[in-house]
C-alpha cells in the first residue's frame, strides 16, 4: 500500500513546482529580471498594496472614526519639525486626523475604486467586444458607433456626467458606500471602449481560424465559443490595457474627489485628502497636501512603469 501512495504524493508536490519552474524560465520573467526599473516599480506597487491591506494595523488612529479625532490635535506639523508631536509622524490635518493614517486608509479607498472600476470596465468592454467581433453586421455597427461617440468626450467628462446624474437622482440617499459604487460605475463607463475595440479586433482575426470553425461544426453555442475558446487568445492586450487603466482610474477618482464630486470628507481617498489640504496650503500647513500628493504620484508612476514594461514584454516584435 505504501508503494502505491508515495508516487501519488510525489506527483502532487511536483505539479506546483513544475508550474513555478516554467514561470521562472519564461520570457516574461526573464524580461522582468533584466529591467531594474521595472523591479523597483513592482516593489513600490506591492508596497502600496500591502500598506492599504494592513492599514488598520499600521495606522495610529482610524481617520474614519470621529470618536478618535480631537480638534486640539489639528494642524500639528510633522514630527521632525520644531512643532512636531508624537505619534503624528507626518503631522495632522484640520480635523486632527493623523496624515499618515489618513494616507493609509485613503490608499485603500483609491485602490478599491480603481480596481473595481477597471474590473467593471473590462467586463463590459470585453463582453461588448466579443459580441461585436463575433457576430458582426448590425450589432457590430451599433456597438462601435456608440464607442466612437464616447471617444469624442474626455473620460473625466463622462465620469462627471454619470456621477452628476446619479447624485441628482439619489440626492441625500447617497452614503459613503453608495458614493463609492457610483464612482466605480462612472469610471467603468469611461474606460470600456478601449477593451471593446481591442477585443473586437482580436476576435475578428480569431473567428476565421480552424479551431473556431471546428467548434461551430460540433454545435457548440456561441457564448461558449466566445468565452472559452476565443477570449483566452486575446488576454495579452487586455492585461496591458487593464494595468494602464488602473493608473488612469485612480487618477480619475482623485480628480473627481478633488473637484468635490468624489468621496466625502468622512471617508477620504487620496484625491479628497489633496482637496482638503489644498485649502490650507497658503496658510503654511503644507504637509496636509504634500504627503497625499507624493503618495498618489508614486502610486501612479509605479503602475505606469509596470504597464509600459508589460506592453513591451508581451509584444512579440520586441522579443
Amino acid at each position: 500500500m505504501s508503494d502505491a501512495v508515495v508516487p501519488h504524493r510525489t506527483q502532487d508536490h511536483q505539479a506546483p513546482a513544475g508550474w513555478v519552474r516554467r514561470a521562472l524560465d519564461s520570457d516574461i520573467f526573464y524580461s522582468f529580471r533584466r529591467s531594474r526599473l521595472t523591479m523597483v516599480a513592482a516593489s513600490i506597487t506591492l508596497l502600496f498594496f500591502l500598506l492599504a491591506i494592513f492599514a488598520s494595523w499600521l495606522a495610529v488612529q482610524d481617520p474614519f472614526d470621529p470618536a478618535q479625532l480631537q480638534l486640539l490635535n489639528s494642524r500639528i506639523a510633522p514630527l521632525w519639525t520644531a512643532d512636531g508631536q508624537s505619534p503624528f509622524l507626518l503631522g495632522t490635518d484640520e480635523q486632527g486626523r493623523d496624515v499618515l493614517s489618513a494616507i493609509l486608509y485613503g490608499l485603500r479607498i483609491s485602490l478599491a475604486v480603481g480596481i473595481a472600476g477597471v474590473v467593471f470596465a473590462g467586463a463590459l468592454g470585453i463582453a461588448l467586444g466579443l459580441i461585436a467581433g463575433y457576430f458582426g453586421g448590425v450589432v457590430d455597427t451599433v456597438i462601435m458607433r456608440i464607442a466612437d461617440v464616447q471617444l469624442t468626450f474626455p473620460a473625466i467628462l463622462i465620469a462627471l456626467l454619470v456621477n452628476g446624474v446619479a447624485k441628482s437622482l439619489l440626492g441625500n440617499r447617497l452614503d459613503e458606500i453608495s458614493t463609492l459604487g457610483v464612482l466605480v460605475i462612472a469610471i467603468g463607463l469611461s474606460f470600456w471602449v478601449q477593451y471593446a475595440r481591442t477585443v473586437r479586433g482580436s476576435v475578428m482575426v480569431e473567428k476565421n481560424k480552424d479551431y473556431v470553425a471546428a467548434a461551430q461544426l460540433i454545435g457548440l453555442p456561441a457564448p461558449k465559443i466566445m468565452f472559452r475558446h476565443v477570449l483566452p487568445n486575446t488576454m495579452g492586450p487586455i492585461l496591458v490595457i487593464a494595468t494602464i487603466n488602473l493608473a488612469l482610474a485612480i487618477i480619475t477618482e482623485a480628480t473627481l474627489s478633488f473637484l468635490g464630486a468624489g468621496m466625502p470628507d468622512t471617508m477620504p481617498s487620496l484625491g479628497t485628502l489633496i482637496r482638503i489640504g489644498n485649502n490650507y496650503l497658503f496658510a503654511g500647513e503644507w504637509w496636509i497636501v504634500a504627503f497625499p500628493g507624493i503618495a498618489l504620484a508614486g502610486l501612479i508612476l509605479s503602475i505606469n512603469l509596470l504597464g509600459d514594461w508589460l506592453r513591451d514584454a508581451l509584444n512579440p516584435k520586441l522579443r
